[in-house]
């Protein structure tokens, strides 16, 4: 921001840094190590942007810190640490003093950035004579929001794009805070990355500026030698330094050495710092609380996969989405008429456009099932056909009408004649406008401009549920993840993962049972055939399947994904609502990965009460909090039948053997004699 840039400039660095053998040439906020000639690009401070948490106030608000070593220390730190939380403090010069300064056309420099410096400072007089108010250290308030969210990020291959294991690009999912509603919006995404060569990771609060180089002239005295057990004496004869470009011994008996292409202004240092404007606007009138909103979007530009990188060609953002229904989707992006001249792609040179439309269905058998089966879950359009569907009154997509069908297609209601069919003459930026989703169902669509099969594919999957799903990545630092209604929980202590885990909850209807004998010998022999053992492996505190208890359900069925994984029952559990009228007659059931039925021991049910269970789990599964009758009643119903069996039986006894005492009975109760 602008209040960045002059920050930088004014502002003392902090001389306490680790700077290497680097010659920072400036002494304000502009300078640093990998940044020592005090360039400055944009509005930025370079030493704000290299550091963080950084000391000293800045406005940017914290979302999320996402690291390939998210400790649980670590994460604490930065979310203790973070301007959401804990103000800074800083040097308040007076008003007056600042004013003076603006009209009399001076700069304000050597701002002090510790307390004893501020305290000292004399600002002297103005031209009349009249001495400042001198400067006071003081604390800024904070921002007064949560601390951000702190999880590991996902793996991706070095100049990749950003995509992950599966090919799809790794996502940050951001729920949108009502405190960011502002027509002026920036979002920040900054890049850091830390070599092995620092101790913790840079986290080693003894590296500072005690190991910089003498005089900006040779070796650091960064401990390297020590990490391929040599003594420093014998790091400094082979080279084992942290220096620029050293040479090093790699051979015990040979002074060969090998030059390392080193600057030691790039090891540790922030690669990425870019911003982006965006607006976020309140939710309209009658939008129903609770549910998600889904932004629609579509990233990349025009250009072949050489003429965009580091960006992408076009791709629908998010390209895969799972709603249900109830929930909104507000589908909108920009295109744009100036992108270079002689890039690749459809319609008119320099520009981009989007739509989208379903694909055509299905129109033949697939993978052993009748075109009947395959098209029976509701799925509209067929991911690797490459034509569009032929809208007409009757097509359905998620819902929608068909104006706006029609619109999604078209990219612009109000355009009349011009170049069409590759939508030239469409507006550059769409906007169908927030819309609630009433329709389960699957739905491939894509988009006919730029869907270019052999060069380029802009296609996009949602998935339309009843039930009520979440999905959340927990880590080492721990976590909760809960139902958008409440009915379940999923709670992580920080340590129960050794790496993150994607979690996915859904909520489902009817009763967990036992398994069938055939059930049972249909599983046994898949997991023969797959070559697994007989029997499937489970915690020998649960009893499964014979040994199991049984009963109706008191709770919906929770289903924990992924279901194979294997947690320390100690560190994890499951919250589940249940109806309170089942009172004390509840127990927690459960279904294994491999289809096997089990119920969970008393110790394992932390809490039962009030219409709330809290229990112990050790791997995903399907849980469900079950009820049957209360034994004691059960007893005390058949003790009673059995008393009032016995006493019919005795009277008719006696009254057989005792004719006059029956005829007494009837006429004292008003019967004939």
């Amino acid at each position: 921001s602008g209040i960045n840039a002059e920050y930088g400039k004014n502002r003392n660095r902090n001389e306490g840094l680790f700077t290497a053998d680097q010659n920072l040439r400036k002494d304000d906020a502009r300078s640093t190590r990998q940044n020592p000639d005090g360039q400055r690009r944009g509005y930025e401070c370079p030493e704000e942007r290299d550091y963080y948490p950084y000391w000293g106030p800045s406005p940017w608000m914290d979302i999320a810190i996402l690291s390939n070593n998210a400790t649980v220390e670590r994460c604490e730190f930065y979310k203790n640490n973070s301007e959401n939380v804990v103000g800074r403090f800083y040097c308040k010069y007076p008003d007056e003093y600042f004013k003076y300064k603006e009209a009399t056309y001076q700069g304000i420099k050597d701002i002090p950035i510790t307390k004893e410096e501020c305290e000292a400072i004399d600002l002297g007089a103005d031209n009349t004579g009249a001495a400042f108010a001198a400067p006071v250290w003081v604390q800024a308030d904070p921002f007064g929001i949560p601390p951000p969210e702190c999880v590991e990020a996902d793996w991706s291959r070095d100049n990749h794009n950003g995509n992950g294991m599966d090919g799809f690009p790794n996502v940050y999912n951001w729920t949108v805070p009502d405190h960011t509603i502002s027509d002026n919006c920036v979002l920040r995404l900054r890049y850091n990355i830390t070599t092995g060569e620092f101790a913790e990771g840079g986290f080693d609060p003894e590296i500072d500026a005690s190991l910089n180089a003498n005089n900006n002239n040779g070796a650091t005295q960064l401990d390297v030698a020590t990490q391929f057990g040599l003594t420093e004496a014998e790091g400094e004869d082979r080279g084992y330094e942290f220096e620029g470009n050293p040479q090093v011994q790699v051979f015990e008996d040979s002074d060969v050495a090998l030059q390392l292409a080193i600057n030691t202004a790039q090891y540790g240092r922030t690669f990425q710092d870019r911003t982006h404007v965006f607006a976020v606007r309140p939710k309209p009138e009658g939008t129903v609380e609770g549910q998600s909103i889904i932004n629609m979007n579509v990233r990349g530009k025009r250009g072949n996969i050489v003429q965009v990188y580091p960006a992408v060609e076009y791709d629908f953002q998010p390209n895969r989405v799972q709603m249900r229904t109830g929930d909104y989707i507000h589908v909108q992006w920009t295109g744009s008429d100036t992108n270079p001249g002689n890039n690749d792609g459809q319609g008119r040179a320099g520009t981009d456009r989007s739509n989208m439309i379903l694909i055509r269905n299905i129109t033949y058998d697939k993978e052993g099932a009748t075109l009947e089966q395959t098209t029976a879950n509701e799925q509209q359009g067929q991911w690797s056909s490459n034509y569009p569907i032929i809208i007409t009154n009757d097509t359905t997509f998620m819902g929608l009408t068909n104006a706006d069908i029609i619109s999604a297609a078209l990219i612009e209601q109000t355009q009349f004649g011009g170049d069409m069919e590759e939508l030239d003459d469409a507006g550059t930026y769409y906007n169908m406008g927030l819309r609630r989703i009433t329709m389960a169902g699957v739905y491939n669509y894509m988009c006919t401009r730029n869907n270019n099969f052999s060069n380029r594919s802009q296609k996009g999957r949602i998935v339309i549920t009843t039930a009520p799903f979440v999905q959340k990545k927990i880590g080492q630092a721990g976590g909760e993840v809960e139902l958008p209604n409440g009915d379940a929980a999923l709670i992580i202590d920080p340590n129960a993962l050794s790496a993150a885990v994607l979690f996915y909850i859904e909520e489902e209807e009817g009763t967990l049972e036992q398994s069938t004998e055939e059930e049972v010998a249909t599983r046994r022999r898949r997991r023969r055939e797959a070559g697994d053992e007989d029997d499937e492996e489970v915690d020998e505190e649960i009893a499964i399947e014979a040994d199991a208890e049984t009963g109706s359900s008191a709770s919906k069925i929770i289903a924990v994904y992924p279901q194979e994984l294997v947690l320390n029952k100690s560190m994890a559990r499951l919250k589940v609502k249940y109806s309170s009228e089942a009172a004390d007659t509840t127990f927690v059931a459960m279904v294994t990965s491999q289809g096997t039925y089990a119920s969970l021991p008393a110790s394992r049910v932390e809490s039962m009460s009030g219409g709330s269970a809290q229990f112990q789990i050790s791997s995903g599964g399907k849980y469900q909090v079950l009820k049957y009758p209360y034994v004691p009643v059960i007893i005390a119903f058949c003790i009673l039948a059995i008393v009032l069996t016995a006493l019919v039986i005795g009277m008719a006894i006696f009254f057989k053997q005792n004719p006059s005492a029956w005829y007494r009975v009837k006429r004292t109760f008003g019967g004939d004699v």
